[in-house]
């Protein structure tokens, strides 16, 4: 989407029609969303061996769990951006959270390993049909051409910064209870869970009882609109399809930080639970740094530029990190870590601000999001699969080194994927 396309063919408010403060108010309140509503769904990153001991699953059973949920996630992203042009942001993101929510209560119940798939799945409809396409298009819609990547930067390092608070808090409770108090470790992880649940249902009904700020609301789709036409016109831009492949290998490097406290937890390295959870929940505050940064970067000197090195840098670091056995040092382990999650949250918060530069009418935004999505979070369904198959096949360190050179390849892949999208840019601009 081009500047020119983009500013032409908004149907919602545009830059030039709000003042620069409703535009950022508008950011911000999507940012508390966008932060307050995952981390609920994502504890793993942070307590999977306490998840494994809680629920008495195994890691393959956990695996299976955020494959469902990403398959949930894979077949809701084209009804999501259908959804994100009809029903006003307010309803969705206030539905989105209370639910999640009221699905978190059950959850800390420690039902059953079915009960777990059903809360899994939901979660997948509460947080990915009802709420993805929504905010990825508002933003879009309210940056300027120059302000792409800022605002992208900060929706994920801003809802970075919010979970990074949030899961200081929580683990910070779980070692006063199970430490200080000498409870058990399910009583901490409820504990935990408690609080995300009901801070996602009081924020739910908070934004539900927000106006929409003026122009928020979708106006009706056009008469002449063909879901099948338009997904035919979508699938022939090869700026969208480089996009994907971006999305696709970036992502991947975010699911990596998932598995850092339970590499760390090895006996080949040595870290206690608490202080693995340390480091990935200081991992969490490298968020704001990377995606705000990275943003700001991007919108200085170059948006592809900066997601290629991070890109490239991802790769090398994961490299280093599998060697993390022999480097014997816990603070080296840690700085490798953190650097990797600016890298991170970099290649997240600057690869939706290429949507821009695709050349798509803003009237088929919401299903190019969806297009997107579909491919480039297609591994939601693929890697928790991998990962539980290797470090259950390869016990130890060694699982999780294998499934970190996969990682580091796919990371380096994508940076090949932002250089075609760089020299295509490149081309498109001498040719004007």
């Amino acid at each position: 989407m081009s500047s020119n396309s983009v500013q032409s063919g908004q149907s919602a408010v545009t830059p030039r029609e709000s003042s620069r403060a409703d535009r950022y108010i508008q950011l911000a309140l999507l940012v508390v969303a966008a932060g307050a509503i995952y981390p609920l769904l994502y504890l793993r990153q942070v307590y999977q061996p306490t998840m494994l001991e809680v629920f008495h699953i195994t890691e393959s059973q956990l695996g299976y769990l955020y494959s469902a949920l990403g398959t949930i996630f894979l077949l809701c992203y084209l009804p999501s951006g259908w959804l994100a042009d009809r029903i006003a942001p307010r309803v969705l993101i206030s539905f989105s959270l209370i639910a999640t929510g009221a699905l978190g209560l059950w959850y800390s119940t420690t039902p059953a390993f079915n009960s777990l798939i059903v809360i899994f799945g939901c979660w997948g409809l509460s947080t990915g049909l009802t709420f993805w396409a929504a905010i990825i298009k508002r933003v879009s819609m309210i940056a300027s051409a120059d302000e792409q990547g800022r605002f992208f930067g900060f929706l994920d390092g801003g809802r970075g910064l919010i979970e990074a608070l949030l899961a200081t808090i929580a683990i910070s409770l779980f070692a006063w209870i199970t430490q200080t108090r000498g409870d058990s470790t399910a009583a901490g992880f409820k504990l935990v869970v408690y609080m995300y649940a009901f801070l996602c249902i009081g924020l739910g009904i908070v934004l539900g009882l927000v106006r929409d700020p003026a122009g928020a609301a979708p106006k009706a789709a056009r008469r002449d609109s063909n879901v099948m036409r338009d997904l035919g016109v979508l699938l022939k831009n090869p700026q969208l399809w480089l996009l994907a492949a971006i999305v696709f290998c970036g992502y991947q490097v975010f699911w990596a930080t998932y598995s850092f406290s339970a590499y760390l937890h090895e006996k080949e390295i040595g870290l206690t639970v608490v202080a693995a959870g340390f480091i990935t929940t200081l991992k969490l505050w490298m968020r704001p740094i990377g995606g705000i940064g990275g943003g700001f970067l991007g919108d200085r000197f170059s948006k592809t530029s900066v997601l290629v090195f991070a890109l490239f840098a991802a790769s090398a670091a994961l490299l280093v990190l599998m060697a993390a056995p022999s480097i014997g040092s816990h603070v080296l382990i840690a700085v490798i870590v953190l650097f990797i999650g600016v890298m991170t949250y970099a290649i997240r918060g600057l690869y939706w601000s290429l949507l821009d530069q695709c050349k798509v009418p803003a009237e088929t935004m919401g299903l190019a999001i969806g297009l997107v999505s579909v491919i480039g979070y297609s591994p939601d369904a693929v890697l928790p699969l991998i990962n539980g198959y290797l470090t259950e096949t390869y016990p130890g360190v060694h699982g999780y080194q294998l499934y970190f050179g996969y990682i580091a390849g796919m990371s380096a892949l994508g940076g090949v994927a932002a250089l075609v999208f760089k020299h295509r840019l490149n081309k498109q601009e001498s040719q004007r």
